[in-house]
Protein backbone atom coordinates (compact mmCIF):
# COMPACT_ATOMS: atom_id res chain seq x y z
CA UNK A 1 0.00 0.00 0.00
CA UNK A 2 2.28 2.86 -1.41
CA UNK A 3 -0.55 5.39 -2.32
CA UNK A 4 -0.09 8.65 -0.78
CA UNK A 5 -3.56 9.02 -0.68
CA UNK A 6 -4.19 5.58 1.23
CA UNK A 7 -6.97 5.68 4.57
CA UNK A 8 -5.73 6.64 7.95
CA UNK A 9 -3.34 3.84 9.75
CA UNK A 10 -4.05 1.91 7.23
CA UNK A 11 -1.35 -0.74 7.76
CA UNK A 12 0.14 -4.06 6.47
CA UNK A 13 -1.52 -6.18 6.44
CA UNK A 14 -4.86 -7.46 7.37
CA UNK A 15 -5.07 -11.40 6.81
CA UNK A 16 -3.42 -13.66 9.02
CA UNK A 17 -2.24 -17.23 7.06
CA UNK A 18 -0.23 -18.71 9.75
CA UNK A 19 -0.21 -17.56 13.20
CA UNK A 20 3.26 -18.55 13.91
CA UNK A 21 6.65 -20.66 12.97
CA UNK A 22 9.12 -21.33 15.31
CA UNK A 23 13.05 -22.17 14.80
CA UNK A 24 14.57 -23.32 17.48
CA UNK A 25 17.99 -22.12 18.28
CA UNK A 26 20.63 -23.47 21.30
CA UNK A 27 18.92 -26.43 21.91
CA UNK A 28 21.34 -28.59 22.90
CA UNK A 29 21.09 -32.60 24.61
CA UNK A 30 19.93 -32.99 28.11
CA UNK A 31 17.16 -30.16 27.35
CA UNK A 32 18.95 -27.24 27.28
CA UNK A 33 16.27 -23.98 27.02
CA UNK A 34 15.09 -23.09 24.06
CA UNK A 35 15.16 -20.03 22.01
CA UNK A 36 12.19 -19.80 19.65
CA UNK A 37 12.11 -17.03 16.82
CA UNK A 38 8.17 -16.31 16.20
CA UNK A 39 6.82 -14.52 13.03
CA UNK A 40 3.76 -14.83 11.00
CA UNK A 41 3.07 -14.99 7.52
CA UNK A 42 0.75 -12.50 5.62
CA UNK A 43 -0.84 -12.01 3.08
CA UNK A 44 -0.28 -8.97 0.85
CA UNK A 45 -3.40 -8.94 -1.47
CA UNK A 46 -5.00 -7.06 2.12
CA UNK A 47 -2.62 -4.02 1.95
CA UNK A 48 -4.98 -2.12 0.28
CA UNK A 49 -8.31 -0.26 1.75
CA UNK A 50 -10.90 -2.11 2.56
CA UNK A 51 -14.62 -1.18 1.34
CA UNK A 52 -16.77 -3.41 3.61
CA UNK A 53 -17.07 -2.63 7.29
CA UNK A 54 -16.84 -5.50 9.57
CA UNK A 55 -18.47 -4.29 12.57
CA UNK A 56 -17.91 -4.86 16.02
CA UNK A 57 -15.88 -8.31 17.54
CA UNK A 58 -18.67 -8.95 19.64
CA UNK A 59 -21.70 -6.66 21.04
CA UNK A 60 -19.73 -5.32 24.33
CA UNK A 61 -21.77 -5.81 27.78
CA UNK A 62 -20.88 -5.88 31.89
CA UNK A 63 -22.31 -4.49 35.02
CA UNK A 64 -22.47 -1.38 35.66
CA UNK A 65 -20.93 -0.28 32.09
CA UNK A 66 -22.12 1.63 29.59
CA UNK A 67 -20.20 2.26 25.56
CA UNK A 68 -20.05 3.39 22.64
CA UNK A 69 -18.81 2.49 19.37
CA UNK A 70 -15.31 3.64 18.14
CA UNK A 71 -14.33 4.03 14.83
CA UNK A 72 -11.27 5.52 12.63
CA UNK A 73 -12.17 8.68 10.04
CA UNK A 74 -11.99 7.72 6.50
CA UNK A 75 -12.93 3.62 7.75
CA UNK A 76 -15.72 2.21 6.24
CA UNK A 77 -17.11 1.93 9.76
CA UNK A 78 -16.90 5.93 10.30
CA UNK A 79 -21.10 7.10 11.48
CA UNK A 80 -20.61 9.66 8.72
CA UNK A 81 -22.94 8.45 5.75
CA UNK A 82 -22.20 11.42 3.31
CA UNK A 83 -18.34 10.74 0.93
CA UNK A 84 -15.64 12.05 3.08
CA UNK A 85 -12.73 14.05 1.62
CA UNK A 86 -9.55 12.53 0.36
CA UNK A 87 -7.70 11.78 3.05
CA UNK A 88 -4.48 12.50 4.10
CA UNK A 89 -1.29 11.23 2.99
CA UNK A 90 0.99 8.88 5.40
CA UNK A 91 4.14 11.60 5.41
CA UNK A 92 1.00 14.64 6.74
CA UNK A 93 -0.11 12.05 9.57
CA UNK A 94 3.14 11.02 10.79
CA UNK A 95 4.69 14.86 10.90
CA UNK A 96 1.38 16.04 12.48
CA UNK A 97 1.88 13.51 15.15
CA UNK A 98 5.56 14.43 15.58
CA UNK A 99 4.58 17.99 16.20
CA UNK A 100 1.40 16.92 18.38
CA UNK A 101 3.49 14.33 20.69
CA UNK A 102 6.32 17.18 20.88
CA UNK A 103 3.95 19.64 22.36
CA UNK A 104 2.56 16.93 24.79
CA UNK A 105 5.77 16.24 25.92
CA UNK A 106 6.55 19.55 26.60
CA UNK A 107 3.15 20.94 28.04
CA UNK A 108 3.70 17.09 30.43
CA UNK A 109 7.21 18.55 32.01
CA UNK A 110 6.55 22.52 31.42
CA UNK A 111 8.21 24.51 34.12
CA UNK A 112 10.05 21.34 35.46
CA UNK A 113 14.17 21.00 35.43
CA UNK A 114 15.72 18.05 33.91
CA UNK A 115 13.49 18.58 30.27
CA UNK A 116 15.73 18.76 27.35
CA UNK A 117 16.35 21.59 25.20
CA UNK A 118 16.58 19.78 21.78
CA UNK A 119 12.55 19.17 21.99
CA UNK A 120 11.89 22.90 20.60
CA UNK A 121 15.16 22.87 18.49
CA UNK A 122 13.40 19.31 16.95
CA UNK A 123 10.09 20.29 16.58
CA UNK A 124 9.42 23.89 16.86
CA UNK A 125 6.14 25.30 18.89
CA UNK A 126 5.22 26.77 15.02
CA UNK A 127 5.41 24.24 12.89
CA UNK A 128 4.33 24.61 9.04
CA UNK A 129 1.90 21.72 9.30
CA UNK A 130 -0.81 21.72 6.87
CA UNK A 131 -2.97 18.74 8.30
CA UNK A 132 -5.73 18.84 10.42
CA UNK A 133 -5.70 17.06 14.34
CA UNK A 134 -8.83 15.85 14.13
CA UNK A 135 -8.35 13.97 10.70
CA UNK A 136 -6.50 11.42 12.86
CA UNK A 137 -8.27 10.80 16.04
CA UNK A 138 -10.57 7.78 16.98
CA UNK A 139 -14.04 9.10 17.59
CA UNK A 140 -17.15 8.43 18.65
CA UNK A 141 -20.91 9.63 18.60
CA UNK A 142 -22.55 11.05 21.97
CA UNK A 143 -25.65 13.38 22.70
CA UNK A 144 -25.36 16.83 24.66
CA UNK A 145 -29.03 18.43 25.04
CA UNK A 146 -32.09 17.69 25.97
CA UNK A 147 -33.69 18.06 22.56
CA UNK A 148 -34.69 14.86 21.16
CA UNK A 149 -35.40 12.47 24.02
CA UNK A 150 -32.41 10.58 24.27
CA UNK A 151 -31.84 9.34 20.74
CA UNK A 152 -28.66 9.68 18.90
CA UNK A 153 -30.42 9.06 15.65
CA UNK A 154 -32.42 11.77 12.87
CA UNK A 155 -35.96 12.46 13.60
CA UNK A 156 -38.62 10.81 11.71
CA UNK A 157 -38.28 13.94 9.08
CA UNK A 158 -34.76 13.14 8.22
CA UNK A 159 -33.17 15.90 10.15
CA UNK A 160 -30.46 15.94 12.49
CA UNK A 161 -31.42 15.62 15.82
CA UNK A 162 -29.62 18.18 18.36
CA UNK A 163 -28.14 15.79 20.75
CA UNK A 164 -25.67 13.76 17.72
CA UNK A 165 -22.33 14.68 18.06
CA UNK A 166 -19.47 12.80 16.61
CA UNK A 167 -16.66 13.36 19.03
CA UNK A 168 -12.85 12.57 18.96
CA UNK A 169 -11.14 10.73 21.86
CA UNK A 170 -8.39 12.40 23.28
CA UNK A 171 -6.99 10.79 26.42
CA UNK A 172 -4.35 14.41 26.85
CA UNK A 173 -7.21 16.94 26.97
CA UNK A 174 -9.25 17.63 30.35
CA UNK A 175 -11.87 19.68 28.93
CA UNK A 176 -14.16 18.22 26.75
CA UNK A 177 -15.95 20.54 24.14
CA UNK A 178 -18.28 21.16 20.82
CA UNK A 179 -18.65 23.57 18.63
CA UNK A 180 -22.68 25.90 19.38
CA UNK A 181 -24.40 28.25 18.06
CA UNK A 182 -23.23 30.96 17.08
CA UNK A 183 -20.61 30.18 15.36
CA UNK A 184 -20.70 31.46 11.47
CA UNK A 185 -17.64 30.64 9.63
CA UNK A 186 -14.68 31.48 9.53
CA UNK A 187 -15.08 32.06 13.35
CA UNK A 188 -15.76 28.49 13.26
CA UNK A 189 -14.99 25.26 11.23
CA UNK A 190 -18.04 23.65 8.66
CA UNK A 191 -18.97 19.89 10.38
CA UNK A 192 -20.85 17.17 9.26
CA UNK A 193 -23.07 17.50 12.61
CA UNK A 194 -25.69 20.07 12.86
CA UNK A 195 -24.03 22.79 15.33
CA UNK A 196 -25.15 22.55 18.97
CA UNK A 197 -28.07 25.74 19.78
CA UNK A 198 -27.45 25.82 23.55
CA UNK A 199 -31.04 27.90 22.75
CA UNK A 200 -32.47 25.01 22.20
CA UNK A 201 -31.81 22.64 24.58
CA UNK A 202 -34.29 23.08 28.02
CA UNK A 203 -31.24 21.97 30.26
CA UNK A 204 -28.74 24.00 29.07
CA UNK A 205 -26.98 26.57 31.45
CA UNK A 206 -23.55 28.49 31.38
CA UNK A 207 -21.56 27.90 34.43
CA UNK A 208 -21.64 30.88 36.85
CA UNK A 209 -18.11 32.86 37.32
CA UNK A 210 -16.97 33.01 40.50
CA UNK A 211 -18.87 29.23 40.82
CA UNK A 212 -16.62 26.32 42.00
CA UNK A 213 -16.59 24.49 38.56
CA UNK A 214 -15.25 27.70 36.84
CA UNK A 215 -12.58 27.98 39.62
CA UNK A 216 -11.61 24.32 39.29
CA UNK A 217 -10.47 25.08 35.32
CA UNK A 218 -7.52 26.45 36.26
CA UNK A 219 -4.88 26.77 33.42
CA UNK A 220 -8.30 26.04 31.03
CA UNK A 221 -10.09 29.31 32.34
CA UNK A 222 -10.54 32.40 30.21
CA UNK A 223 -12.16 34.82 32.22
CA UNK A 224 -15.68 35.90 32.26
CA UNK A 225 -18.16 37.35 30.13
CA UNK A 226 -21.70 39.54 30.33
CA UNK A 227 -24.42 36.81 31.22
CA UNK A 228 -26.23 35.29 28.06
CA UNK A 229 -29.72 36.48 27.11
CA UNK A 230 -30.44 32.58 27.45
CA UNK A 231 -29.10 32.73 31.30
CA UNK A 232 -31.23 36.04 31.88
CA UNK A 233 -33.96 34.54 30.79
CA UNK A 234 -33.87 31.56 32.33
CA UNK A 235 -32.68 33.29 35.67
CA UNK A 236 -30.64 30.00 35.94
CA UNK A 237 -27.31 31.85 38.45
CA UNK A 238 -28.03 31.70 41.71
CA UNK A 239 -24.59 32.50 42.76
CA UNK A 240 -23.79 35.75 44.87
CA UNK A 241 -20.02 35.86 43.19
CA UNK A 242 -21.54 35.28 39.75
CA UNK A 243 -20.90 38.33 37.75
CA UNK A 244 -21.10 36.32 34.08
CA UNK A 245 -21.22 33.45 32.37
CA UNK A 246 -17.40 31.06 32.56
CA UNK A 247 -15.09 31.14 29.59
CA UNK A 248 -12.84 27.81 28.47
CA UNK A 249 -9.74 28.10 26.70
CA UNK A 250 -8.30 24.52 24.98
CA UNK A 251 -4.91 25.24 23.18
CA UNK A 252 -3.93 22.47 20.88
CA UNK A 253 -0.35 20.98 19.96
CA UNK A 254 0.10 23.22 16.62
CA UNK A 255 -1.17 26.60 18.05
CA UNK A 256 -5.07 25.61 17.38
CA UNK A 257 -7.67 26.85 20.02
CA UNK A 258 -11.19 26.14 21.03
CA UNK A 259 -12.95 28.81 23.30
CA UNK A 260 -16.00 29.79 24.12
CA UNK A 261 -18.75 29.62 27.28
CA UNK A 262 -18.39 26.92 30.01
CA UNK A 263 -21.39 25.39 29.83
CA UNK A 264 -23.50 22.36 31.82
CA UNK A 265 -26.20 20.23 29.91
CA UNK A 266 -27.47 16.30 30.00
CA UNK A 267 -24.59 14.23 28.11
CA UNK A 268 -26.07 10.88 26.31
CA UNK A 269 -24.05 7.84 26.53
CA UNK A 270 -26.55 5.69 25.02
CA UNK A 271 -30.07 5.64 25.00
CA UNK A 272 -31.16 5.55 28.69
CA UNK A 273 -27.79 6.18 29.92
CA UNK A 274 -27.56 9.98 30.11
CA UNK A 275 -25.58 12.14 32.76
CA UNK A 276 -27.26 15.86 34.21
CA UNK A 277 -25.16 18.66 34.92
CA UNK A 278 -22.00 17.39 32.08
CA UNK A 279 -19.77 20.18 31.79
CA UNK A 280 -18.26 20.84 28.45
CA UNK A 281 -16.91 23.88 26.52
CA UNK A 282 -19.26 25.66 24.25
CA UNK A 283 -16.82 26.57 21.29
CA UNK A 284 -18.24 30.30 19.79
CA UNK A 285 -14.32 30.60 18.19
CA UNK A 286 -11.96 28.51 16.65
CA UNK A 287 -8.35 29.60 15.37
CA UNK A 288 -6.32 27.00 12.98
CA UNK A 289 -8.15 24.33 11.40
CA UNK A 290 -9.94 21.61 12.23
CA UNK A 291 -11.74 18.47 10.52
CA UNK A 292 -15.62 18.54 9.91
CA UNK A 293 -15.61 15.37 10.57
CA UNK A 294 -15.50 15.73 14.19
CA UNK A 295 -17.59 18.60 16.68
CA UNK A 296 -14.85 18.94 19.19
CA UNK A 297 -13.54 16.70 21.68
CA UNK A 298 -14.31 14.09 24.64
CA UNK A 299 -11.94 14.51 26.66
CA UNK A 300 -10.39 11.56 29.15
CA UNK A 301 -7.47 12.83 30.84
CA UNK A 302 -6.81 12.89 34.59
CA UNK A 303 -7.85 15.92 35.71
CA UNK A 304 -11.30 17.36 37.32
CA UNK A 305 -12.89 18.25 34.28
CA UNK A 306 -12.62 15.30 32.12
CA UNK A 307 -15.75 12.55 31.01
CA UNK A 308 -13.42 10.25 33.13
CA UNK A 309 -14.00 12.14 36.76
CA UNK A 310 -17.54 13.61 36.00
CA UNK A 311 -18.96 9.87 35.41
CA UNK A 312 -16.86 8.14 38.35
CA UNK A 313 -19.70 8.45 40.58
CA UNK A 314 -21.56 6.05 38.47
CA UNK A 315 -19.04 3.79 36.90
CA UNK A 316 -15.93 4.41 38.89
CA UNK A 317 -12.42 5.56 38.44
CA UNK A 318 -11.99 3.53 34.93
CA UNK A 319 -12.09 3.15 31.54
CA UNK A 320 -10.99 1.01 28.51
CA UNK A 321 -11.11 1.49 25.02
CA UNK A 322 -10.22 -0.74 21.80
CA UNK A 323 -7.97 0.90 18.86
CA UNK A 324 -9.92 -1.23 15.76
CA UNK A 325 -8.29 -2.85 12.65
CA UNK A 326 -9.25 -0.18 9.75
CA UNK A 327 -11.90 -1.84 8.79
CA UNK A 328 -13.78 -2.62 12.25
CA UNK A 329 -15.55 -1.34 14.96
CA UNK A 330 -13.95 -0.65 18.20
CA UNK A 331 -15.88 0.70 21.52
CA UNK A 332 -15.11 3.25 24.32
CA UNK A 333 -16.30 1.48 27.81
CA UNK A 334 -17.05 3.90 30.69
CA UNK A 335 -16.49 1.44 33.99
CA UNK A 336 -13.65 -0.47 33.00
CA UNK A 337 -13.34 -3.59 30.65
CA UNK A 338 -16.05 -5.04 28.80
CA UNK A 339 -17.46 -8.84 28.49
CA UNK A 340 -17.95 -9.70 24.71
CA UNK A 341 -19.50 -13.07 25.69
CA UNK A 342 -16.27 -14.27 26.96
CA UNK A 343 -17.37 -15.15 31.06
CA UNK A 344 -13.87 -14.61 32.25
CA UNK A 345 -12.94 -11.36 30.05
CA UNK A 346 -13.82 -8.91 32.19
CA UNK A 347 -12.12 -10.28 34.73
CA UNK A 348 -8.81 -9.13 36.08
CA UNK A 349 -6.75 -12.21 34.74
CA UNK A 350 -7.83 -11.82 31.59
CA UNK A 351 -5.65 -8.57 31.40
CA UNK A 352 -2.10 -8.34 32.03
CA UNK A 353 -1.08 -5.38 33.34
CA UNK A 354 1.31 -2.21 34.60
CA UNK A 355 1.60 0.18 36.92
CA UNK A 356 0.55 4.06 36.51
CA UNK A 357 3.87 5.71 37.18
CA UNK A 358 4.64 8.64 39.66
CA UNK A 359 7.20 10.64 37.57
CA UNK A 360 8.32 13.73 38.92
CA UNK A 361 9.34 15.17 35.96
CA UNK A 362 5.64 15.08 34.75
CA UNK A 363 4.18 17.59 36.57
CA UNK A 364 0.42 17.65 34.55
CA UNK A 365 -2.11 15.47 36.22
CA UNK A 366 -3.77 14.86 33.05
CA UNK A 367 -1.31 12.39 31.73
CA UNK A 368 -1.43 8.63 31.92
CA UNK A 369 2.44 7.16 32.06
CA UNK A 370 3.62 4.05 32.50
CA UNK A 371 6.92 2.49 31.76
CA UNK A 372 8.43 0.18 29.21
CA UNK A 373 11.19 -2.04 30.34
CA UNK A 374 11.96 -3.81 27.23
CA UNK A 375 11.32 -5.44 23.40
CA UNK A 376 11.07 -8.49 21.59
CA UNK A 377 11.71 -9.14 18.31
CA UNK A 378 10.73 -12.72 17.02
CA UNK A 379 10.61 -14.14 20.77
CA UNK A 380 13.90 -12.61 21.61
CA UNK A 381 14.69 -9.71 24.12
CA UNK A 382 16.60 -7.01 22.86
CA UNK A 383 19.85 -6.11 24.76
CA UNK A 384 18.42 -2.27 25.90
CA UNK A 385 19.02 -1.60 29.29
CA UNK A 386 15.82 -1.18 31.02
CA UNK A 387 17.23 2.35 32.64
CA UNK A 388 16.85 4.12 29.43
CA UNK A 389 13.02 3.98 29.54
CA UNK A 390 13.31 5.85 32.90
CA UNK A 391 11.93 9.09 31.54
CA UNK A 392 8.56 7.21 31.42
CA UNK A 393 5.80 6.39 28.35
CA UNK A 394 3.03 8.03 27.72
CA UNK A 395 -0.36 5.77 27.01
CA UNK A 396 -1.65 8.23 24.21
CA UNK A 397 -5.26 7.54 22.20
CA UNK A 398 -4.16 10.05 20.07
CA UNK A 399 -0.75 9.49 19.04
CA UNK A 400 -0.45 7.37 15.87
CA UNK A 401 2.96 5.55 16.27
CA UNK A 402 5.27 4.49 19.53
CA UNK A 403 8.14 6.41 20.09
CA UNK A 404 11.37 5.00 22.12
CA UNK A 405 14.19 6.24 23.41
CA UNK A 406 16.76 6.50 20.17
CA UNK A 407 19.11 3.16 21.76
CA UNK A 408 16.14 1.30 22.41
CA UNK A 409 15.06 2.38 19.13
CA UNK A 410 18.31 1.34 17.10
CA UNK A 411 17.67 -2.08 19.09
CA UNK A 412 14.31 -2.87 17.53
CA UNK A 413 15.59 -1.20 13.79
CA UNK A 414 18.39 -3.71 13.89
CA UNK A 415 16.91 -6.58 14.70
CA UNK A 416 13.99 -5.98 12.54
CA UNK A 417 15.95 -5.42 9.82
CA UNK A 418 17.75 -8.94 10.31
CA UNK A 419 14.56 -10.64 10.58
CA UNK A 420 13.40 -8.81 7.04
CA UNK A 421 16.63 -9.33 5.56
CA UNK A 422 14.88 -11.44 2.59
CA UNK A 423 13.37 -8.46 1.71
CA UNK A 424 14.15 -5.92 -0.52
CA UNK A 425 14.24 -2.29 1.61
CA UNK A 426 12.31 1.06 0.03
CA UNK A 427 14.54 3.82 -0.31
CA UNK A 428 11.70 6.17 -2.01
CA UNK A 429 9.52 5.96 1.18
CA UNK A 430 12.58 5.26 4.09
CA UNK A 431 15.85 6.17 4.42
CA UNK A 432 18.20 5.10 6.42
CA UNK A 433 17.71 7.63 9.43
CA UNK A 434 14.82 9.16 10.63
CA UNK A 435 14.46 13.23 9.69
CA UNK A 436 12.50 15.53 12.25
CA UNK A 437 8.69 17.43 11.75
CA UNK A 438 9.18 19.12 8.17
CA UNK A 439 11.52 16.32 6.32
CA UNK A 440 10.97 14.30 3.96
CA UNK A 441 11.27 10.85 5.49
CA UNK A 442 10.18 9.75 9.03
CA UNK A 443 10.06 6.10 9.18
CA UNK A 444 13.52 4.63 8.21
CA UNK A 445 13.15 0.91 7.56
CA UNK A 446 10.63 0.35 4.57
CA UNK A 447 10.11 -2.35 2.45
CA UNK A 448 9.37 -3.14 -1.38
CA UNK A 449 6.73 -6.07 -0.95
CA UNK A 450 5.39 -5.62 -5.04
CA UNK A 451 5.01 -8.79 -6.85
CA UNK A 452 4.81 -10.79 -3.39
CA UNK A 453 1.52 -12.73 -2.70
CA UNK A 454 2.91 -13.56 1.13
CA UNK A 455 5.14 -11.61 3.48
CA UNK A 456 6.47 -13.11 6.60
CA UNK A 457 6.87 -10.65 9.49
CA UNK A 458 8.22 -11.05 13.12
CA UNK A 459 6.77 -10.40 16.03
CA UNK A 460 7.14 -7.86 18.38
CA UNK A 461 6.19 -7.59 22.08
CA UNK A 462 6.32 -4.34 24.42
CA UNK A 463 7.51 -5.63 28.18
CA UNK A 464 6.27 -3.51 30.85
CA UNK A 465 7.33 -2.78 34.34
CA UNK A 466 5.71 -5.47 36.20
CA UNK A 467 6.25 -8.39 33.56
CA UNK A 468 3.17 -7.57 31.65
CA UNK A 469 4.58 -8.50 27.99
CA UNK A 470 2.15 -6.93 24.81
CA UNK A 471 2.15 -9.18 21.57
CA UNK A 472 1.41 -6.53 19.39
CA UNK A 473 -1.08 -7.97 16.06
CA UNK A 474 1.47 -8.34 13.35
CA UNK A 475 -1.16 -7.49 10.87
CA UNK A 476 -1.38 -3.82 11.69
CA UNK A 477 0.65 -2.93 14.95
CA UNK A 478 4.15 -3.50 13.25
CA UNK A 479 4.20 -1.99 10.17
CA UNK A 480 2.34 1.11 8.51
CA UNK A 481 2.53 1.16 4.79
CA UNK A 482 5.47 -1.17 4.37
CA UNK A 483 7.28 0.25 6.97
CA UNK A 484 8.26 -0.20 10.64
CA UNK A 485 5.94 1.50 12.26
CA UNK A 486 7.82 3.09 15.13
CA UNK A 487 10.16 6.44 15.81
CA UNK A 488 12.93 7.00 18.28
CA UNK A 489 12.41 10.30 20.84
CA UNK A 490 14.92 13.08 20.57
CA UNK A 491 16.94 11.69 23.71
CA UNK A 492 17.35 8.57 25.37
CA UNK A 493 15.32 9.36 29.31
CA UNK A 494 12.62 11.49 26.89
CA UNK A 495 8.97 11.14 27.36
CA UNK A 496 8.00 8.30 25.00
CA UNK A 497 4.99 7.39 23.49
CA UNK A 498 2.60 4.66 22.94
CA UNK A 499 0.63 5.06 20.37
CA UNK A 500 -2.58 3.98 19.10
CA UNK A 501 -1.21 1.93 15.88
CA UNK A 502 0.55 -0.47 18.59
CA UNK A 503 -3.08 -0.67 20.83
CA UNK A 504 -4.64 -1.84 17.81
CA UNK A 505 -7.45 -5.13 18.60
CA UNK A 506 -6.05 -4.73 22.12
CA UNK A 507 -8.73 -3.51 25.14
CA UNK A 508 -6.55 -0.75 27.22
CA UNK A 509 -7.47 -0.48 30.42
CA UNK A 510 -7.31 2.63 32.80
CA UNK A 511 -7.81 2.01 35.64
CA UNK A 512 -6.60 5.27 37.47
CA UNK A 513 -9.21 4.14 40.79
CA UNK A 514 -6.28 1.13 41.15
CA UNK A 515 -3.41 3.06 39.34
CA UNK A 516 -2.62 0.87 36.78
CA UNK A 517 -3.49 0.12 33.09
CA UNK A 518 -4.28 -3.53 31.55
CA UNK A 519 -4.17 -4.68 27.99
CA UNK A 520 -6.38 -7.46 26.71
CA UNK A 521 -5.43 -9.23 23.35
CA UNK A 522 -8.06 -9.76 20.79
CA UNK A 523 -10.75 -7.52 21.71
CA UNK A 524 -11.94 -5.58 18.73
Amino acid sequence: MMSSASPLLLVVPLLVLSISSSIAHGAGAGGDQERRQRFTVVQTSHFQPQSICSGLKAIPSGKNRTWVPLHRPYSPCSPSSSPSPPPPSLLEILRWDQVRTASVRRKAMSGHAGSHDDVAEYYPATPHVSVSQRDFALVSTFGIGSGAAGSLDDDDDGDPMVLAQTMAIDTTIDIPWIQCRPCPPPQCYPQRNALFDPTKSFSAAAVPCGSRACRALGNYGNGCSNNSRRNKKKNKSKSNNSTGDCNYRVAYSDGRVSSGTYMTDILTISPGTSFLNFRFGCSHGVRGSFSGETSGTMSLGGGRQSLLSQTARAYGNAFSYCVPKPSASGFLSLGGAINDGDSDSDSPSSFVTTPLMRNARIVNPTYYVVRLQGIDVAGRRLNVPPVVFSGGTLMDSSAVVTQLPPTAYRALRLAFRNAMRGYRMNTRNGSTSSTPAGGEMILDTCYDFEGLDNVTVPTVSLVFFGGAVVDLDPTTAVMMEGCLAFVPTPADFDLGFIGNVQQQTHEVLYDVGARNVGFRRGAC
